[in-house]
């Protein structure tokens, strides 16, 4: 949908800005803005962290398991922000490292606070310095050799100037923007909810196949096992550790001796580099061991089937592409009589069980499978010539959800694009939504 434009623009002599409605205002935010230096006298207000992402939130509200409110052993002397007022990451400004928030709390000393010194409306001021035209305009002014080490000092960031409309004219916008972009955030989320339906639906594809095989009226028989159920009356039921050898890699110790390690002669393969994204294959490794490294380590030949085994990702699984050597975090399947592929997918749906039985006879804070959990895990083995059609048919499915899954990520983008753009060009003065009662179709 098009929207109209001002009928009359100038020039805010900054190149990066352009024009803006000739009825705007061009002021130094200096004059919008007036920084705050209160500081905590005993640092026990709430804890606030600003992200590109999400604006200013508590830091209780976004920190994952495992990690600490601050690094700091007080927070005395931490910076006091209260509602309204602007919270700048000098640092990550030019990447939306800035925001207005909606709490009382305190933030970190290194970050800068600024109340607003007029009738401005927070609203859209937080449309504003977040937009695509504004944070361009702070990198350019930010100093620092490297884009990682930019710094947009507080005198700097006074001495910018913003187009600014008349009050009610910048309610109308945030309003606007309001609505629009919760109507986009909407669309968003049905989109991501969508990518989970369909991951659920292919993991349920592939457990069907694994464990039912493809011929729904084919006879069947109870496996012996509670959570496995009854498979197809013509496969067995074994143990891995009839089917192959399951061992543990190893890392080379003292762990931090330079000879074994950061090298260029061995592929190195940690937890981490299972647990980077779902593809079936590991084709290669960030880091390297020495010679002597590979030596003191377990080396694993193409074509192995592997699988974490500690830590809050264990149970995945990978097909080893490479020779390489493998951290004391990953087993190995050796001389696995079973398609791989097959194997690959059947233990994709035991991630869960797996963790599950872990924690239940795990006592530390670090849960670990170990290889004899594994031997004694129960596999359904279909004859050689199904469990190839079993995985030809899970290859088929899964390109299909994945083709499904791509469509969605890309309407996500648009909708994020169409996003940003919108809220560029209204705090920008680009369009006049003072006037728009239209519905807007996205």
């Amino acid at each position: 949908m098009s929207f109209p434009k001002h009928p009359s623009y100038k020039h805010t002599g900054v190149e990066l800005l352009g024009e803006v409605p000739k009825h705007w205002e061009l002021k130094r935010f200096k004059q919008v803005l007036k920084e705050r230096n209160e500081r905590s006298e005993f640092g026990e207000e709430r804890l606030l962290s600003v992200s590109s992402y999400t604006g200013v939130s508590p830091r209780d509200e976004i920190i994952v398991d495992g990690e600490h409110l601050s690094r700091a052993e007080s927070l005395e002397g931490y910076k006091l922000c209260y509602e309204n007022d602007l919270v700048m990451n000098i640092m990550l400004a030019w990447n939306r490292g800035l925001a207005f928030t909606v709490y009382d709390g305190i933030v970190s000393p290194s970050y800068c606070v600024f109340t607003i010194a007029d009738d401005s409306d927070p609203k859209f001021l937080d449309y504003l310095v977040r937009s695509n035209e504004y944070t361009l305009y702070f990198e350019a002014y930010s100093s620092g050799v490297i884009k990682s080490r930019l710094r947009l000092y507080p005198d700097t960031f006074g001495q910018l100037v913003c187009g600014m409309p008349p009050l009610d004219e910048q309610k109308a916008i945030s309003s606007f923007l309001d609505v629009e972009t919760s109507k986009i955030d909407g669309l968003v989320s049905e989109q991501r909810r969508l990518i989970e339906l369909l991951k659920e639906k292919r993991q349920a594809v592939i457990s069907h196949a694994v464990t039912k095989g493809l011929n729904p009226n084919a006879p069947m028989k109870p496996s012996g096992i509670q959570w496995l159920g009854d498979v197809p009356q013509h496969w067995e039921v074994v143990k891995f550790g009839q089917l192959c050898n399951v061992v543990r890699g190893g890392s080379p110790r003292p762990a931090g001796d330079p000879t074994l390690f950061n090298g260029d002669f061995s592929p190195w393969v940690t937890v981490s580099e299972i647990t980077k994204d779902d593809e079936i294959d590991l084709t290669e490794t960030l880091t390297f061991l020495t010679e002597k490294g590979s030596q003191e380590s377990r080396l694993f030949n193409a074509g192995t089937l592997l699988l974490t085994n500690s830590g809050g990702s264990l149970g995945v699984p990978k097909i080893l592409q490479i020779e390489a050597n493998a951290n004391d975090g990953v087993l190995g399947f050796l001389d696995l009589e079973l398609n791989h592929h097959f194997a690959y997918f059947y233990l994709t749906t035991l991630t869960e069980y797996l963790r599950g039985i872990v924690k239940k006879t795990g006592g530390s804070t670090q849960i670990n499978l170990n290889t004899h959990l594994i031997k004694q895990l129960a596999v359904p083995v279909p004859p050689k010539d199904e469990a190839e059609q079993i995985v030809g048919l899970i290859f088929e499915s899964r390109d299909k959800f994945r083709t499904l899954q791509a469509e969605a990520e890309r309407a996500i983008e648009l909708l994020q694009e169409r996003r940003t753009a919108l809220i560029s060009a209204a705090v920008t003065g680009k369009i006049d939504v003072r006037r728009k009662e239209e519905h807007v179709q996205y």
